[in-house]
């Protein structure tokens, strides 16, 4: 069984150039999609949604501070039993 990679929504802000960096250097698998190409391969454009934007089993995550709190919240996960949701 694949264990799910979180889904970093993007755009072409600073922030999110940042929040790829962050991901990286900490060594977090990810699935990195454009907000633009969202909207035109899916449904239509996300108002609600700001980008970057983190979609993982632990929850969704948003903004700079949001990827970072992922970090903390993945760091204590990965020493405890793995969750089912973590799971296809």
């Amino acid at each position: 069984m694949a264990v799910r990679k979180p889904v970093l929504l993007i755009d072409d802000t600073e922030n999110s150039r940042l929040a790829i960096e962050i991901l990286e250097s900490s060594d977090i698998e990810f699935v990195e999609h454009h907000i633009t190409k969202f909207e035109e391969t899916c449904c239509a454009d996300l108002p609600t949604t700001t980008a970057p934007s983190l979609f993982a089993p632990e929850g969704i995550f948003r903004d700079l501070d949001g990827i970072k709190e992922y970090l903390s919240v993945e760091k204590n996960n990965s020493s405890g039993e793995t969750s089912e949701s973590a799971y296809w």
